[in-house]
């Protein structure tokens, strides 16, 4: 056995701290957390496409797999993917602090909002003779971009706890 010397004693974290040492793969992953860090939309977006795919994988399983119904297995699939979003989009995109409760009470409402405004354009574009998949793409880019705002700003914003109280974060687990 080998003994180390105070030089060779190293945190495990020590890679971070020199990044000549890095392999060029660390050094890349590395860059794209301090990224994603960094840009909220982008881990916005990444939550939204891993979203989809649950609710279009799942409803395929179900559908596909395992002889459910459509009229079981869309909702199913569907309301999976949105609780699913609302975790990811709370934990990992905004980091979000504030009571769970209320974000939850305000993401329902906006989900909501989301399907009537989607459903009014997407009809509307048809009424209108015009493709509706185009008015799809119209209501997504729309909902997308309030969304976005709406969760940071609204739903998930961080709230200073005020002097004395405890944060608003301090639920107890469920």
């Amino acid at each position: 056995m080998t003994s180390m010397t105070r030089s060779e004693e190293r945190p495990a974290n020590a890679m971070a701290l020199r990044p000549e040492k890095m392999t060029s793969q660390t050094l890349a992953r590395q860059r794209i957390m301090e990224f994603l860090h960094r840009s909220p939309f982008l881990k916005f977006l990444i939550v939204g496409v891993l979203s989809f795919a649950l609710d279009l994988g799942l409803l395929v399983a179900l559908h596909e797999g395992l002889n459910v119904d459509l009229v079981i297995a869309t909702p199913i699939a569907f309301l999976t993917s949105l609780v699913f979003n609302f975790a990811l989009q709370r934990s990992f995109t905004f980091r979000a602090m504030n009571s769970r409760t209320v974000s939850a009470a305000k993401y329902i409402a906006l989900v909501i909002v989301n399907v009537v405004v989607t459903d009014l354009i997407v009809t509307g574009f048809d009424k209108l003779d015009w493709a509706y998949g185009i008015g799809k793409v119209v209501a997504t880019v729309l909902t997308t971009g309030w969304n976005f705002l709406l969760y940071r700003h609204w739903i998930f914003r961080h709230e200073p706890a005020r002097d004395g109280e405890p944060a608003p974060d301090t639920e107890p687990a469920p």
